[in-house]
């Protein structure tokens, strides 16, 4: 094939999914850790802002040595990050959690948006990092696999004729948009409180 490295074009599934499995696996574990960290960070906000108030009710000049207060962080970086954190995604995926528990981190994988948030959330509400990697990879394995299976369909039909690859991804495209489509629709039983 004109213009493809044959590196490329001999490819097959036993190549693309152990290179998937760990890009997910190392993608997985660096949201969790994201979470974790954002979850300090959280804490640490709300440590600052709890002894700010501590220091307010202090005895006043006249009782006690004047002592430098400290400086508050710029309320904007609070209430963006608060936000952030407390945004129905979040909601969405905490109750996945809830629901589900390790179950829901293998679960997750199969979706697609939600995965991130769910994994971000794990790692937000400081799930163990032992379990959250045992329940983790299934979840990789199964992402590799249907990621794999697509990507070498995908391949296959670009070695057979550029127009057949074009109308395989229109079919992939596709599918994910009628799939998206009546998930959300207002009627769908995935909207429709249970």
């Amino acid at each position: 094939m004109p213009g493809v490295p044959s590196f490329i074009s001999d490819i097959g599934i036993w190549a693309i999914v152990p290179f998937l499995f760990a890009v997910v696996f190392f993608r997985s574990q660096g949201t969790y850790w994201v979470g974790r960290w954002l979850r300090r960070g959280t804490d640490a906000l709300a440590t600052a802002g709890e002894s700010l108030e501590v220091n307010a009710t202090a005895p006043t000049a006249s009782e006690a040595p004047a002592a430098p207060r400290p400086t508050p962080p710029p309320a904007n970086r609070r209430s963006r990050m608060a936000r952030r954190l407390s945004g129905p995604a979040m909601d969405r995926a905490q109750l996945f959690l809830e629901k589900w528990g390790f179950v829901g981190i293998p679960l997750c994988f199969l979706t697609i948006g939600f995965q991130t948030v769910v994994l971000g959330t794990a790692g937000y509400t400081r799930m163990r990092w032992d379990m959250f990697t045992v329940a983790m990879l299934p979840g990789c394995a199964a992402w590799a696999m249907i990621y794999g299976s697509v990507s070498v369909t995908l391949i296959e039909l670009w070695k057979r004729s550029p127009w057949l690859f074009t109308a395989g991804l229109v079919g992939v495209i596709a599918v994910a948009f009628v799939a998206t489509t009546l998930r959300r629709t207002a009627g769908s039983a995935a909207r429709t409180p249970q």
